[in-house]
């Protein structure tokens, strides 16, 4: 079955609840003095919820967001969205790109002008791509899985089977952070005969092969394993929670807009580059647009349930196993966890190497700028 063309068009009825649900909002007490280090700082949550209800134009937002060309297919029996943005150029390179948690398709919205039309951005426009920019199932607006077992690799062959089955690519490269990372490498790793090369911002996953014969670790590698679990210690909560009870959790992010808004803004000021003042990295329409499409979805819920199914299928390599694709690797300093280049050479073939000035875990909305002429410097010996 094609693709078929999508608008957004939430009712009228959905936003007058949400608007009815944040003037009825039962704050919890908090300590005097404590900011963010219990978590949600209540007077920012407070500001933002009060802009939430009285000054943030979703129908603004949805004209931004409905200027792409938005499209939904089945794939595997479920419908999954995309906006697919044709390239502008003598050669256009197709090319997936895919967000994670709490991310959404909105975080690519920046950089995906510069990359279908890179000569309306002071590009060269021999550096166009064909941009697929898809919601992963149980994200946005794409089905959510109704049966066990959808983890992060079989997204990944979900999006492999976007882009071949649905969309006709038979040569394409890709893109990803967070989930989004893991989803690059499984087509990098899996479906290497259509992926022809990667960029990615993290390189935490799959986990290399460390038994007998491997190289001992370095100093550097060993610091990172340090760092992991001290991030895991002081940071890692909602993963855990995520990852283990994600129902639990379901039933007050659902129901309560300024829960869930507590829940994602957190994560994009811990997560950025931003120190500690999240709107020095994003505008508040940037933020509740996110938040806003986790609310009129519904899919907060099943967007935790890729932690607890990836949870159960670790992808650990096999000793010689490797993605032997072109990698490129982009290290922003903020990023959650950043391994050394020696730590990603034992899992990936990088063959581009950029350590960046500045942003963080979601880059492609923080530093778009930096993210596509990474990109772009990268992909373009493969065209």
């Amino acid at each position: 079955m094609p693709a078929e063309p999508f608008k957004i068009e939430i009712p009228d009825s959905v936003l007058d609840d949400l608007r009815a649900r944040l003037e009825r909002t039962r704050w919890p007490d908090e300590l005097p003095g404590v900011g963010w280090e219990y978590g949600s700082n209540m007077d920012y949550i407070k500001e933002l919820v009060e802009y939430w209800k009285n000054d943030f134009d979703w129908r603004k937002q949805e004209a931004l967001i409905n200027s792409f060309s938005h499209f939904k297919t089945p794939v595997d029996g479920r419908q999954v969205h995309f906006i697919h943005e044709k390239g502008k150029g003598p050669n256009p390179l197709p090319l997936i790109i895919t967000h994670g948690w709490p991310g959404t398709f909105f975080e690519m919205h920046k950089v995906i002008p510069m990359l279908s039309d890179p000569a309306a951005h002071g590009g060269d426009p021999a550096d166009a791509f064909d941009v697929v920019a898809p919601s992963m199932p149980g994200y946005g607006f794409s089905d959510a899985a109704q049966e066990r077992g959808l983890d992060v690799l079989a997204v990944g062959d979900v999006m492999a089977k976007l882009m071949t089955e649905q969309l006709g690519y038979d040569r394409y490269v890709a893109q990803g952070g967070d989930w989004g990372a893991s989803v690059t490498a499984r087509l990098g790793h899996s479906h290497s005969d259509h992926c022809i090369a990667i960029h990615t911002t993290s390189t935490t996953r799959p986990t290399p092969y460390m038994g007998p014969g491997s190289a001992p670790l370095t100093e550097a590698e060993q610091g990172l394993l340090r760092q992991r679990e001290e991030w895991l210690a002081a940071e890692g909560g909602y993963s855990h929670i995520q990852g283990t009870k994600p129902q639990t959790l379901g039933y007050g992010l659902n129901d309560s807009p300024a829960g869930l808004c507590a829940w994602i803004v957190e994560k994009y000021r811990t997560w950025s580059d931003c120190g500690g003042d999240v709107e020095s990295s994003y505008t508040k329409d940037e933020l509740l647009t996110t938040v806003t499409i986790y609310w009129v979805t519904q899919s907060i819920n099943s967007s935790t349930r890729l932690y607890y199914e990836t949870l159960r299928k670790p992808w650990d390599f096999a000793q010689g196993e490797r993605i032997n694709v072109p990698v490129g690797v982009a290290v922003f300093p903020a990023e959650i966890s950043r391994p050394p280049r020696e730590w990603a050479e034992r899992s990936y073939n990088v063959t581009q190497w950029t350590v960046m000035p500045s942003g963080g875990h979601f880059a492609a909305l923080e530093e778009p700028e930096l993210l596509v002429e990474d990109m772009r410097n990268h992909f373009r010996a493969l065209r």
